[in-house]
């Protein structure tokens, strides 16, 4: 029977044994900064209702022994199909059927908990090297490529102590190259001599040779190594990696038969012992040496000219710009930009129990129900009446507001010059005052809380929690994190250069007429001519919600001060750490400050270099009266259209639908309205989504939303299954 490599094991147990730690953890909350000094542990395991639920999920994690635990992984998915937590059991089964050598039943087992959570590079890591050993290369190589992606973009598991994870992670890493290197030496070894061999052969010696950099103590990388070493004719290079595996002692047997045959063939003294030769060349083997530490580079700092600048010589953009929901994200205080109710219902409850079904509120007073605040206009000012604890009304004017489109908060500024943001916000669509946060947020949310706001503590502060996304060059002047003090931004809204870059240096070029040769991500950025990720990567400073942020070297907090891209790309949270009302049980993102998460999950992303700007405009001309700020607003299939251009002219075919009808609108079923925004529905940006009929059947249309039955409400999934040619071709796609 084929084993997995030994230098696994360590992994897979190492990782078992911190894992057990998971649901002992608070799920971190959403629509908020997320910063190295605000990550909480994750106590997901609390969002379980159904005591008997989460007494099974906590035996599965306690269990030491494989075959227990995959019987008791078993017994979970059978008995709680349903649950949120069928990820984590699907993935604790495939460890353990890997121990236990069922490596088909592991593979099952990792194929559903990577499809209801992808971004899970622990597990992609384990399945790779199976999948490589069986001689499933190509998967091998998708899984151990996802792994390595995923752990550039993520921070470490909370789970993992941060003494552990940095020689965890280069075990991790190496082990993702030794995988695609693997299937690599497969592919090639099945072909005859050539060009292709040779370069497929040469390609896995460069990733061995990173694997090996990374863990020079692994015996089998070396052993791969010189076999690719070998099979190149590279003789002496091969004899070196031989050697090294065999001092190494993992594989030892298959390194001293390729040394024997070396020997046999060397030009040696006749004299010497095959043992002689064998002791020498392990004597003399050597790993690999590391980088030379190139001399540090002298800081270049960026220096930002301000929008106004920018006007000068942009004015049909800046006038645009000006009417965008990005410039709007906070503005000092002006009664015409106030789209509250500050006259008529004009008062908060605090105590009653917001609803939200689909698209429609429903409010239920609370037996304990009091009134919290008035928001009045007194003499053309508007203010907030917040009552107390002790029962006394305090008054506070309105000095900032926050957003204007769907929804808007307001914030006042106290006489030690904090920005503090009022618990209740005011929603456009369904015209009423709400706590917003008590509706996302997962128990025990301080902000949630309005008896925490006469404390006006770091849970109500501005800059603490939302300027990150709502201002411009954020910065603490003391070189600290997010505070309530010393932190000051340089514009209110996203300006020019949060986007473009640091212009100074450009305008003053301009104005002496001395323009300089640029790269297209040197500031000011050509959107036109960066690659997806970089302009993804851009957009990514405020909309995505993962993103763990550290201030840089002289407080930078939303933003670079230095030389390099000036946009921060910041880690992000592992997504199994956040609340659960961050996704539908099927696995989906449920919340639109996910939606850049949700757009790497595509296979628009990852293999067609879609970006944001294919379908949106930052600054387009109707950019007043445009909410999302779409190319294509009465084109929609036109998003679609201009990479698959083979569908233009068979869209009724594709779609089973007439053609000018909603059903044959390309976003209808890969881009249904699923996701949660601002108490409306928002259309999800896992763009190769696909009515899953299964998983519908499974978990409900409110858990598992089927976009044929959004539209076909009066239906069902048997009457799915029962249309010709529809549920073969979802299948299908």
């Amino acid at each position: 029977m084929l084993k997995i490599p030994s230098r696994l094991f360590k992994i897979l147990w190492v990782n078992v044994a911190l894992l057990t730690a998971c649901p002992e953890q608070v799920a971190q909350e959403f629509d908020a900064v997320l910063t190295i000094q605000n990550r909480k542990p994750s106590r997901i395991v609390d969002e379980i209702t159904d005591p008997k639920e989460r007494k099974a999920l906590l035996a599965l994690y306690g269990e030491g022994k494989a075959r227990r635990r995959a019987e008791l992984a078993e017994s979970f998915v059978a008995t709680y199909s349903r649950s949120w937590f069928l990820a984590q059991a699907h993935e604790l089964a495939a460890r353990a059927y890997i121990d236990l050598g069922d490596y088909q039943r592991a593979l099952e087992h990792a194929r559903i908990s990577l499809k209801l959570l992808p971004e899970n590079p622990l597990l992609l890591v384990l399945v790779a090297t199976v999948q490589a050993l069986h001689g499933l290369t190509a998967e091998a190589k998708e899984s151990a490529g996802a792994a390595l992606e995923y752990m550039d973009r993520f921070a470490r598991p909370s789970a993992i102590p941060e003494r552990k994870w940095p020689a965890l992670e280069r075990q991790l890493r190496a082990s993702s190259y030794f995988a695609i290197a693997r299937a690599t030496v497969s592919e090639a070894l099945a072909l005859q001599p050539g060009a292709t061999r040779t370069e497929l052969l040469e390609h896995a010696e460069k990733l061995l040779s990173t694997a090996q950099a990374l863990n020079p103590e692994d015996s089998e990388t070396a052993c791969l190594r010189g076999l690719s070493f070998w099979s190149l004719g590279r003789l002496e290079e091969a004899g070196r990696s031989f050697a090294a595996a065999y001092r190494l002692g993992g594989a030892r047997a298959q390194a001293t038969e390729y040394l024997r045959k070396i020997y046999q063939t060397s030009n040696r003294d006749p004299r010497t012992s095959f043992e002689a030769f064998l002791k020498r060349e392990a004597a003399e083997s050597r790993g690999p040496r590391g980088p030379v530490p190139s001399a540090p580079q002298p800081h270049q700092v960026l220096l930002y000219a301000g929008s106004e600048q920018c006007r000068k010589c942009h004015l049909r953009q800046h006038e645009a710009w000006e009417k965008t929901g990005m410039a709007r994200m906070l503005r000092p205080y002006r009664s015409e930009d106030v789209i509250g109710d500050f006259e008529q219902k004009n008062e908060f409850y605090a105590g009653d129990e917001i609803r939200l079904r689909g698209d429609q509120i429903e409010v239920v007073p609370g037996k304990d129900r009091f009134l919290f605040a008035r928001m009045l206009i007194d003499r053309g000012r508007h203010y907030f009446e917040i009552r107390q604890s002790s029962g006394r009304w305090t008054r506070y004017p309105v000095d900032y507001v926050i957003g204007h489109k769907w929804q808007q908060a307001y914030a006042t500024q106290l006489a030690n010059g904090q920005i503090h943001v009022f618990p209740v916000q005011y929603n456009a669509l369904h015209k009423r005052w709400l706590n917003f946060w008590k509706l996302i947020d997962p128990p025990e949310s301080e902000r949630a809380d309005t008896r925490s706001w006469e404390t006006l503590s770091p849970a109500t502060s501005y800059h603490a929690n939302c300027a990150v996304c709502h201002t411009s060059q954020l910065k603490n002047r003391k070189g600290r994190g997010f505070e309530a003090d010393n932190v000051e931004f340089q514009e209110p809204g996203i300006n020019c250069e949060a986007c473009h870059g640091p212009s100074a240096r450009h305008a003053a070029a301009m104005a002496e007429g001395k323009p300089s040769e640029k790269e297209s991500l040197d500031p000011p950025v050509d959107f036109g001519k960066i690659s997806s990720q970089e302009y993804v990567g851009i957009c990514a400073q405020c909309h995505m919600q993962s993103a763990v942020r550290e201030p840089g070297p002289r407080g930078e907090l939303n933003y670079s001060g230095e030389q390099g891209t000036f946009f921060k790309r910041n880690k992000s949270r592992p997504l199994a750490e956040f609340s659960r009302k961050a996704f539908y049980k099927d696995g989906r993102l449920r919340e639109t400050t996910f939606i850049v998460e949700a757009l790497m999950r595509s296979a628009c992303f990852k293999k067609g270099n879609a970006h944001c700007g294919h379908c949106h405009h930052p600054h387009g001309k109707d950019s007043s009266t445009g909410q999302a700020s779409l190319k294509f607003a009465h084109q929609p299939d036109q998003m679609c259209l201009q990479c698959h251009t083979a569908y233009a002219t068979k869209i009724e075919a594709h779609t089973r639908h007439p053609a000018q009808s909603e059903g044959s609108r390309c976003v209808s079923c890969h881009m249904p309205r699923i996701m949660h925004s601002l108490l409306f529905k928002a259309r999800t940006h896992e763009i190769d989504n696909v009515p899953d009929v299964e998983m519908t059947e499974r978990f409900g249309q409110e858990e598992s939303p089927n976009a044929c039955l959004i539209c076909h409400r009066d239906k069902d999934t048997r009457w799915l299954r029962q249309q010709p040619g529809i549920y073969r071709t979802l299948r299908r796609e």
